[in-house]
């Protein structure tokens, strides 16, 4: 897996991004840290939810995530970004975070079958290569199609058993699940073009404190409900600190390195990674469509990041018109 990266915007450089710049930690072992941290969200979610409501789960991580930025931001002297960039990050926070998430987790909670959301989610890396495609002209290599289609296989096969009706899921629950998609695909794609050139700390806490605001209305009108038990603070406290402050740290950083493509690209691995952490941590079964939804996963992900595809294409019709004018 091999992450390529790109010409940045030039501007003030923060010390958290010259130290980005400097690190010779290879793209594709921080791929593998940031699939493996963001696919435990999904069990944590499946836990905590049998113990809160929705938005209740969502404002507490938003929330204890953006407050602990916050201070981390303080703490380091590290630079709050200027009022423009910082309403870039609060819209990153709103589609990324609040959006996506609040539509997924309302969907679930409405009765929507988990495999067909994951399915759907699986989806992200194509349908953000065709939103920058129309509006952005970003070109998608054929190779890098290629990927996506095996790619897209993959989590068919990982979650394809998983897929059933919904229980008392109605039309709204369903245009919930396709809400969510739209708001990740989207959310990525600003992110990249504007909300990556900024410190990573006070950029994730703005973009957490902004989703954790937009949905306490919701929780709000939920009451506030959770039943406080060990479980609920367990899962609380790992969504908060593996998947907000760890997993979303690596994403910025990717987004920072790599085109927009090769890093979504990422999220075919995310279904059949959780098969297998739920087979370890849930006791479910491990089937072989599983596996073998993570070995297509795998190679479209590999096909679609591999650094130099063009110039590939470009080195061998070269080849083949020296061929040609020589014989």
């Amino acid at each position: 897996m091999s992450l390529q990266s790109q010409p940045q915007p030039q501007g003030p450089a923060t010390p958290a991004a010259a130290t980005l710049a400097r690190s010779r930690v290879p793209a594709g072992l921080l791929g593998v840290t940031f699939v493996i941290l963001w696919s435990t969200g999904f069990p944590a979610a499946r836990i905590a939810l049998d113990h809160s409501a929705p938005f209740t789960l969502l404002v507490l991580r938003f929330g204890g995530a953006g407050l602990i930025l916050a201070v981390l931001t303080q703490l380091s002297a590290a630079a709050w970004p200027a009022a423009r960039t910082a309403l870039h990050s609060a819209v990153v926070g709103a589609l990324s975070l609040a959006v996506q998430l609040g539509a997924l987790y309302l969907a679930a909670d409405r009765g929507v079958n988990v495999g067909l959301i994951a399915l759907v989610i699986g989806t992200m890396p194509i349908v953000t290569a065709l939103l920058g495609l129309a509006f952005f002209g970003e070109a998608v290599r054929p190779l890098q199609w290629l990927g996506f289609g095996l790619g897209f296989t993959g989590v068919a096969l990982a979650v394809g058993e998983r897929i059933g009706p919904g229980h008392g899921a109605g039309p709204g629950a369903y245009l919930a699940v396709l809400v969510g998609l739209l708001a990740i695909s989207a959310g990525t794609l600003y992110q990249k073009r504007h909300g990556s050139d900024v410190d990573p700390r006070s950029a994730l806490a703005l973009q957490h404190l902004a989703a954790a605001l937009l949905l306490l209305p919701f929780a709000v009108h939920e009451g506030f409900r959770s039943d406080l038990s060990a479980a609920f603070f367990g899962t609380l406290g790992w969504a908060i600190g593996v998947n907000s402050l760890g997993a979303f740290a690596l994403f910025f950083v990717l987004l920072r390195r790599g085109a927009v493509n090769q890093v979504a690209t990422l999220f075919f691995l995310m279904p059949p990674v959780t098969a297998m952490i739920d087979y370890f941590v849930l006791g479910d079964a491990l089937t072989l469509y599983k596996v073998a939804g993570l070995a297509f996963a795998a190679l479209g992900v590999w096909l679609a990041t591999r650094p130099g595809g063009a110039h590939t294409l470009d080195r061998l019709r070269c080849q083949r018109l020296r061929w040609q004018a020589t014989h």
